[in-house]
């Protein structure tokens, strides 16, 4: 009979509370629950009892209790030690860390334990385009991107395209963020990307469409500008002479990013002009 021990996280906040308390429903309904001294004992099936674990897991990850989830990831793969998701905790644990080595082992391990592990792929073709391994950030996102089922094929496209830009694939790099935008029209890195790719080939109109998405988007959201950003808005509305834009741009960027490469390559536009 295996036995699951439950603790009460007073320091969660209300989203990582409310993990806990599905968590907790979850057991409860599925269960026979006994009480302990500090908790419950909770008897459950296999199966159940890993996923929940992993839960956990991901809970004092989030709550940035590195030991906790560490603990409870290793819990569940106590349960069953082929539990894919509770490697990529672990896989997330080392890369907070900085153990490069061991995260990546990880990611593979959950990897080669459930081809199917869209999420676990994704994390980490964030990892290895972190590290700037952009080969390897496409082949997982492009296997991440054909996954019809999974929630987060948009952003999948859309880091496809960043990876292909790194690479210098441009062609590639426009379709992906093509469909990323045609998936979700609110990704603005997409957006922005797609109107430095235009604005370079000379597509004027295409730039200033995708651009003002992006400007629709972050202003919606209300993000702050990249320096990336700022300097292709006042290149793309400096270009259909929107002086006032480009000087509102140009004072944002010299003030809050002046040591910025696109603040160095605007001075230098500005002194060839």
């Amino acid at each position: 009979m295996l036995f699951i021990k439950l603790e009460i996280l007073k320091s969660f906040n209300r989203k990582q509370a409310s993990v806990f308390a599905v968590v907790l429903t979850s057991i409860m309904l599925t269960a026979c629950v006994t009480a302990t001294t500090g908790g419950f004992m909770v008897d459950a099936s296999e199966d159940q009892a890993a996923a929940d674990y992993v839960q956990l897991a991901l809970a004092y990850f989030d709550n940035n209790d590195m030991s906790g989830a560490r603990r409870h990831a290793n819990n569940a793969l106590d349960v069953d030690d082929e539990v894919s998701d509770a490697y990529k905790v672990l896989a997330l644990i080392a890369e907070r860390e900085g153990d490069r080595d061991l995260a990546d082992s990880n990611f593979r391990r959950a990897i080669s334990l459930d081809r199917d592990n869209s999420r676990a792929r994704n994390n980490y073709a964030a990892m290895l385009f972190s590290q700037e391994r952009y080969r390897e950030s496409y082949a997982q996102l492009e296997m991440v991107a054909s996954d019809t089922s999974y929630e987060g094929r948009a952003l999948a496209f859309e880091g496809l395209g960043r990876s292909a830009l790194r690479m210098g694939r441009l062609d590639d790099a426009r379709s992906a963020f093509q469909r990323a935008l045609q998936l979700d029209g609110n990704l603005f890195i997409a957006a922005l990307e797609l109107s430095l790719l235009e604005f370079d080939q000379k597509d004027y109109l295409s730039a200033r469409r995708y651009y003002q998405s992006y400007l629709t988007i972050v202003e919606f959201l209300q993000l702050p500008h990249t320096p990336r950003a700022l300097l292709a808005g006042i290149q793309i509305k400096g270009y259909f002479q929107n002086e006032e834009l480009v000087e509102n741009f140009t004072l944002v960027l010299s003030t809050l990013y002046p040591s910025s490469p696109e603040y160095q390559q605007l001075q230098r536009l500005s002194d060839a002009n």
